[in-house]
């Protein structure tokens, strides 16, 4: 099958060659300028995704990995092409979390107060005014650099950290989202949409954002994740959460994969957010936990099917193998090691199945030909996965992996999955949401 498979920033660009390597021809379009430079000599790359609509026909499948295509996405629906990836109105849910909240409101879901301003010094009166621990967030999957979450009850820790948002000329100072604090458990719940029916079994996933071991440092994008499939439709996380926007869904005809990260507490389950696309680094567990030709599995989604998705019933663990200057990006820093080599050590085949590359190109000619390279300046190098009946012995395989990859100055998390399994997991099942 003839697969156009489009990119904004590389979110899911593993995916393009996991389909390549089921056989199928695969063309790659990356969108941001910077990010395509990764996947040389890979996957074949081309300059205009609009030029490869002959290419692609009818009878294949367009995917898109981001939000922002929304628009586009509709439009190529309606002229008969087979499109994976979401819907105008499903970029609004992810991108404009205000309205996001609307929605789950008119859903039925449990929403608290949120409120966006078009710039930071609109969002320090509101605190002056309205004291309290607010949690700060922005538009966007990349910037998550800028979440903070408040501790004193007057927002004083959450204005001094927007005074210094407004003075940094890197930050856009033009939008800001406060989120009322809520105390409980982070965790979320996807499932594969075709735009009448849920595809597959649910998702339930835990992120860990944090840089370093035991939740400590800056929030990052995210340096891994823990997460595991659920075939029971009773499933409380599900009912309670993500199947009240079924209606929704099929309202704006929305394909693709759809999860909702939530506070959990005694009291029920407050959505935060939408990901409305292919999530990172879930991504890389769908990939590590999936039997089914993934190929086949996004046609189907594409085309309003179903499909009887095969997959492992254990945990799995996706580690971020990072580099500088994550989690700041490259803007912040000359210190990047763009250009350098990555080294596979004694790694077996079915080991480098849990390998999933990012910001990677292969060198093809000259010194060095044949091997990976650092081919850009965020940070985002690798990730390793591990799939296991237990959290730990998932983790432990992630990890074992990760030994095996040789890149100067990485760093990854050794934990995750860890304070879940010992402090969370007990209160979530006393509260009725996993069994």
């Amino acid at each position: 099958m003839n697969i156009l498979f489009i990119s904004k920033d590389c979110i899911a660009l593993n995916l393009s060659r996991v389909l390549q390597e089921e056989s199928h021809s695969v063309k790659l379009y990356i969108e941001n300028k910077r990010s395509s430079r990764n996947f040389d000599n890979i996957v074949p790359k081309v300059d205009s995704w609009e030029g490869q609509l002959d290419w692609v026909g009818k009878d294949g499948l367009i995917v898109f990995d981001d939000v922002g295509f929304g628009k586009d996405q509709d439009k190529l629906r309606k002229q008969g092409y087979n499109v994976f990836g979401g819907s105008a109105s499903g970029d609004k849910l992810e991108m404009n979390r205000e309205f996001g909240q609307k929605i789950f409101k008119e859903c039925g879901l449990k929403t608290t107060e949120l409120h966006d301003f078009e710039n930071i010094d609109d969002a320090v009166c509101f605190i002056k005014k309205n004291p309290s621990p607010w949690v700060v967030k922005h538009d966007g999957h990349d910037s998550k650099f800028m979440t903070y979450i408040g501790v004193f009850d007057d927002g004083r820790d959450v204005i001094s950290i927007l005074k210094n948002y407004f003075q940094n000329p890197f930050v856009n100072r033009n939008s800001v989202t406060l989120h009322k604090k809520i105390t409980g458990i982070e965790i979320g719940v996807g499932r594969y949409f075709n735009g009448h029916e849920w595809v597959g079994p649910i998702e339930i996933n835990v992120e860990h954002t944090k840089m370093f071991p035991g939740d400590m440092g800056p929030v990052t994008t995210e340096m891994g994740t823990l997460a595991w499939y659920d075939c029971d439709e009773k499933n409380k996380l599900f009912v309670d959460v993500l199947n009240k926007m079924k209606s929704y869904l099929q309202k704006i005809d929305f394909r693709g994969d759809f999860e909702i990260n939530c506070i959990v507490n005694k009291d029920g389950a407050y959505p935060l957010e939408v990901t409305s696309r292919l999530g990172s680094p879930i991504i890389h567990i769908h990939t590590a936990l999936h039997d089914s030709n993934w190929g086949q599995f996004l046609l189907a989604v594409a085309q309003g099917k179903n499909y009887n998705l095969k997959c492992k019933k254990e945990f799995g663990i996706v580690n971020l193998l990072a580099v500088p200057p994550f989690p700041y990006g490259s803007q912040n820093s000359k210190d990047t090691l763009y250009g350098v080599n990555i080294f596979f050590n004694n790694l077996s085949e079915k080991e480098m199945k849990s390998v999933a590359l990012e910001e990677v190109s292969l060198r093809k000619h000259g010194l060095g030909s044949g091997l990976y390279y650092i081919s850009n300046d965020d940070g985002y190098v690798a990730y390793t996965t591990g799939v296991g009946k237990t959290i730990s012995e998932a983790r432990k395989k992630s990890l074992d992996v990760a030994k095996k990859i040789i890149i100067p100055k990485v760093f990854y998390r050794d934990d995750i999955g860890e304070r879940f399994e010992i402090e969370e997991l007990p209160k979530l099942k006393k509260w009725g949401y996993i069994k």
